[in-house]
C-alpha cells in the first residue's frame, strides 16, 4: 500500500509539471481522465500477471467505458506516463512503454495485422506523441522522440528525432534538420529543393573544371556546400 500511495502521488506531481492547466493536486486527482486509466491498469496489468486473464480484461473494458481510454492489461508501461485529456488513447497487449512518456489524445500504439508475438510497438523514455498519431507494428521509437500530431509510424525511429507526415518521416536527428532522400519516404518540399540545388551546383562544378583544367579540381569545396552535399547522400 505505501508503495501504491508513492506511485499515485508521483503521478499526480507528473501532471502538475506537465500540464499548465492543472490548477491544483486535488483536480488532478478527481477530474483526469488520463491518469485515472492509468491507475486502473496498474490493477489490471496486476490481474493479468497472476494469470487471471479474463477479469484484467474485463476491468479494461469498464476503465474504457469510464475514461474513453483503453490500455490492454498486457502492456508493460513504465513510470509518470501522462496521458492528456486522453479520449481515444489506445495501446495493444504486446506494447511496451517507457518512462516520462506523454501521449496526446487519440494516440494509438497498435499492430498491424494478425501475427502473433511482439506485435505491438515499443516506446522509449521521454518520447512525446502528438495528438491523432499512430505507430504500428513492432517497432521502437528510441528515446527523446517527438512525434507529430497525426503521423503515422511504421518504421524504427533513432534516438533524439522528430518525425512528422503520413507515413511518417524523420525531419529532425539530434537537433539538425534531416533531408529526405529515400524514394521510400514521403515527399518533403524543402528537401527536394535542396536535392535539386545540390544537384546543379555539381553539374556547375564539372563545367568549370572542365572549362578551367586540372586546377580548379584542386580547389576545396566550400564547408556550407559540402555540408548540404552530406545531408544529400545520406539516406533516411
Amino acid at each position: 500500500m505505501p508503495h501504491l500511495l508513492s506511485l499515485i502521488r508521483e503521478d499526480i506531481g507528473t501532471v502538475m509539471e506537465r500540464d499548465p492547466a492543472a490548477k491544483s493536486r486535488l483536480e488532478v486527482f478527481l477530474c483526469y481522465s488520463g491518469l485515472h486509466a492509468v491507475w486502473f491498469y496498474r490493477v489490471n496489468h496486476w490481474f493479468w500477471n497472476h494469470g487471471l486473464f479474463l477479469l484484467g480484461r474485463w476491468l479494461s473494458q469498464v476503465a474504457r467505458l469510464l475514461t474513453g481510454i483503453e490500455i490492454h492489461p498486457g502492456a508493460k508501461i513504465g513510470r509518470r506516463l501522462f496521458i492528456d485529456h486522453g479520449m481515444g488513447v489506445v495501446i495493444g497487449e504486446t506494447a511496451i512503454v517507457g518512462d516520462d512518456v506523454t501521449l496526446f489524445q487519440g494516440v494509438t500504439l497498435g499492430g498491424t495485422g494478425k501475427e502473433h508475438g511482439k506485435r505491438h510497438p515499443t516506446i522509449e523514455d521521454n518520447v512525446v506523441v502528438g495528438g491523432g498519431a499512430k505507430i504500428l507494428g513492432n517497432i521502437t521509437v528510441g528515446k527523446n522522440c517527438r512525434i507529430g500530431a497525426g503521423s503515422v509510424v511504421l518504421r524504427n525511429v533513432p534516438d533524439n528525432s522528430t518525425v512528422v507526415g503520413v507515413p511518417g518521416h524523420i525531419i529532425l536527428r539530434e537537433g539538425k534538420r534531416v533531408v529526405i532522400t529515400d524514394p521510400k519516404q514521403i515527399a518533403d518540399p524543402l528537401s527536394e529543393a535542396l536535392a535539386a540545388v545540390a544537384t546543379e551546383v555539381n553539374k556547375l562544378r564539372d563545367r568549370v573544371q572542365q572549362l578551367e583544367g586540372p586546377e580548379a579540381k584542386n580547389e576545396p569545396m566550400p564547408a556550407s556546400l559540402q555540408q548540404i552535399m552530406e545531408d544529400i547522400d545520406y539516406q533516411i
